[in-house]
């Protein structure tokens, strides 16, 4: 028994059979006659010197050597397959698809983004608004927006914006607050998509930090953050905004922040993307711009007493 390795085209004929359970169905899978892809089975079966497949009447079945040899080649051509994407997409500098939070994509990136297409015309963009953390070669993914304290070793990673939450609410709910104290006559509303950090900036941990006593606890609870901003702007109650998430009505006025006090925690927004693109057009164009975009952000955290909760 040889150790050298069986032709490519013999184990493709073999994992698409395996994968199938149908000499037919393989063949009409890599476009080639069933006789063609038997052929190609049996000289792999040669090469390795025992039978990989069990012929019955109308199936097949793998043998114990089959069921050995399928994980590793089908995992081995997944890998070709990503391989060969991930440099065909080094080629294409007119295409960017950029993952981020769903909350972050609507209230954040979308409406920002005519801005980006207009000054940058020949560049297509595509967008993955999830939690799930995607993979960039076999998601197909240039750049994700990524929101917590880290874990991107082995990709370039740089801090994007560092948010803060303040209440927030319609102006004629404000017109009812002169002290923190007064929360306590106002629906609260949650955004618990923060709950998984180790200090959670929560109505509790504000009206701690602001010396106020009143009960924190009632009030609508919302998963995700851009819901919770919702039931504010219908005058719903106050919320303890995210400066990503709300910033456009701040600016029109639509919600307003009675307090300078603020909360903030290690968690970050950050750019991330393989190393080694930092040089590639399209990245490096979106790259200058959107930290940019962030600069203009950053400008309202001006005279506001952020505290940061370690």
């Amino acid at each position: 028994m040889s150790d050298r390795l069986p032709p490519l085209t013999a184990l493709r004929a073999f994992e698409s059979a395996a994968r199938n359970m149908s000499f037919q169905n393989a063949a009409d899978e890599l476009a080639v006659t069933p006789a063609a892809l038997s052929y190609q089975i049996k000289n792999l079966e040669g090469h390795l010197g025992q039978p990989l497949f069990r012929r019955l009447n109308r199936a097949v079945e793998l043998t114990k050597a089959g069921r050995t040899l399928l994980p590793g080649i089908s995992e081995g051509f997944e890998e070709f397959s990503l391989a060969w994407r991930s440099a065909q997409r080094l080629g294409d500098d007119k295409t960017l698809t950029i993952t981020a939070g769903p909350s972050f994509t609507a209230k954040w990136l979308a409406p920002r983004m005519f801005g980006f297409a207009t000054k940058n015309p020949d560049i297509e963009l595509r967008f993955a608004a999830t939690l799930k953390l995607l993979d960039f070669a076999r998601d197909e993914v240039d750049l994700a927006i990524r929101f917590g304290v880290g874990g991107d070793e082995g990709f370039y990673s740089e801090p994007l914006l560092r948010g803060w939450v303040t209440p927030m609410m319609v102006p004629s709910l404000a017109e009812r607050l002169t002290s923190p104290e007064d929360l306590a006559h106002i629906s609260l509303i949650h955004d618990d998509s923060l709950s998984f950090l180790r200090n959670p900036t929560d109505w509790a941990a504000w009206a701690h930090e602001a010396g106020a006593r009143f009960d924190t606890r009632h009030g609508m609870r919302f998963s995700q953050a851009d819901h919770a901003v919702d039931a504010a702007l219908e005058g719903a109650g106050v919320v303890l905004g995210r400066l990503s998430i709300t910033e456009r009505y701040l600016r029109n006025g639509r919600l307003v922040t009675p307090f300078d006090l603020a909360l903030a925690s290690p968690a970050h927004y950050r750019l991330v993307y393989p190393a080694g693109n930092e040089q590639h057009p399209a990245i490096k164009r979106f790259h200058d711009w959107i930290f940019a975009e962030s600069a203009k952000t950053a400008e309202l955290s001006a005279g506001r007493d952020i505290r940061i909760l370690a």
